[in-house]
C-alpha cells in the first residue's frame, strides 16, 4: 500500500496517562522501562520531574492494559488520568497556536509536555485539561476556523511619511 493510500494520523487523540512517584535512585527507571519493553508496551511520551528524594514520572503508552499489569507487578502506586495528545508540526509558534485556540475557548491547560521533533517534522504534545470533550471539539481539524495572520502589524504615526 502506498503512502497516499494510508490513513492520515489523527491530529487529536485521547490517552490514559500514568503518573507515579519513584524513589530517586539508580536502576528504578531501568527496571520500569525494561519490564514495559518485555511486555511490548511502547512509551509514546513521557515527562520526569524530580525533587530531592522522589521523582514524578508521567507517561502515555500504546497499551494501557499491559502497562497496568507491569506496574502492578512492580508494586508501584499509580494514578491514571485522561489526557490529550495532539500532533503538531515541529516549528516555531505551533505550541503558541495550540494554547491560543484553547484559551480563546476558555480552556485552561493544567500542564503539558511534548516529544521532540520526529520523522516528518511532527511533535506530539500531551495536555491535561479540565474538559477533554470540549478541548477535542475546539481542536478537531474539521471544525477549525481559518488560521489568523499572527504577524504584528506596525502602524506609522499619523502624518508620517516614513516608509518601511
Amino acid at each position: 500500500m502506498g503512502l497516499a493510500a494510508e490513513a492520515k494520523e489523527p491530529d487529536v487523540e485521547k490517552y490514559i496517562q500514568f503518573s507515579f512517584f519513584l524513589v530517586n535512585k539508580p536502576g528504578v527507571l531501568t527496571r520500569i522501562f525494561r519490564d514495559l519493553a518485555k511486555a511490548k508496551v511502547n512509551v509514546k511520551a513521557l515527562a520526569m520531574m524530580d525533587s530531592m528524594e522522589h521523582g514524578v514520572l508521567r507517561m502515555v503508552v500504546d497499551n494501557p492494559a499491559g502497562a497496568r499489569r507491569v506496574l502492578a507487578g512492580l508494586s508501584i502506586p499509580v494514578n491514571e488520568a485522561e489526557v490529550l495528545a495532539i500532533t503538531l508540526p515541529n516549528r516555531p509558534g505551533a505550541a503558541a497556536d495550540l494554547c491560543e485556540r484553547l484559551s480563546e475557548s476558555h480552556i485552561n491547560i493544567g500542564y503539558m509536555y511534548c516529544t521532540g521533533g520526529a520523522a516528518g517534522g511532527k511533535s506530539v504534545v500531551v495536555l491535561k485539561v479540565p474538559d477533554i470533550a470540549k478541548a477535542m471539539k475546539v481542536l478537531d481539524s474539521n471544525h477549525r476556523a481559518p488560521r489568523r495572520d499572527m504577524k504584528i502589524k506596525l502602524r506609522r504615526p499619523a502624518g508620517s511619511n516614513h516608509r518601511r
